[in-house]
């Protein structure tokens, strides 16, 4: 963490990240719902000028248009929903996240090898990565399960350039839910891509499909082609 960067800790609880991340230097915003909690946080921090206190959902907090980092400890009821308000739109100018998720979670999110349709969509501007298994032990009070720490850093070269990324999206989800496209062209690319022609949608991973739609979607083409 380097001093003044700026970092949200979504859900912040007790103010435990909270501390922590004060303490880099940083400027933290921590948000959270409850007004308990964020009463007490802002007397935890209120000889922190570098923190910030927000009682606000993390689904309706308004992101930075600066760029950010996220260390938070993640409901872990409302993650998908988090990270999808994160990762669903590139634009969002999220330069990583260090977050503790729900250990099958983490691992499902992270897997490069059965493919998902978030993990691909997600996986064209990020790299998610299992950093370590956190025994629900670890935690005050436990959880039912085990949890994960998740590492989530923009890559520096996107697999597929920004203002595609709606177009990408639907590509990847016609695969998922009606198969990979078969016309001529289709097979054409898979052939010289080395893709299988009986290679099914969980088959490919998020190289593939980022080359699979470069090769089938030029840029500035028709938003629905069907090859």
């Amino acid at each position: 963490m380097q001093p003044h960067e700026l970092v949200l800790d979504l859900g912040a609880g007790s103010g435990r990240l909270t501390t922590e991340l004060a303490r880099s230097g940083a400027r933290v915003h921590a948000i959270e719902l409850d007004p308990v909690d964020a009463a007490s946080l802002r007397r935890l921090s209120a000889s922190r000028p570098n923190v910030t206190v927000v009682e606000a959902d993390a689904l309706r907090v308004p992101l930075p248009r600066d760029p950010f980092r996220v260390v938070a400890n993640l409901p872990f009821g409302r993650t998908t929903a988090i990270l999808r308000r994160l990762l669903d739109d590139p634009r969002v100018p999220l330069v990583r996240a260090d977050v503790i998720v729900e250990w099958d979670l983490a691992r499902k999110r992270a897997a490069c090898w059965p493919s998902t349709l978030l993990g691909v969509c997600w996986s064209a501007w990020y790299e998610l990565v299992l950093v370590r298994r956190l025994p629900r032990a670890c935690f005050e009070p436990p959880p039912s399960v085990d949890a994960a720490l998740l590492r989530i850093e923009r890559r520096p070269a996107p697999l597929v350039r920004v203002d595609e990324a709606r177009r990408f999206a639907a590509f990847v989800r016609r695969g998922f839910e009606h198969d990979l496209p078969r016309g001529r062209a289709a097979k054409a690319a898979c052939r010289a891509l080395g893709i299988p022609r009986a290679a099914t949608a969980r088959e490919l991973d998020v190289y593939q499909w980022a080359a699979l739609f470069r090769a089938l979607h030029p840029a500035g083409g028709p938003a629905n082609v069907r090859a």
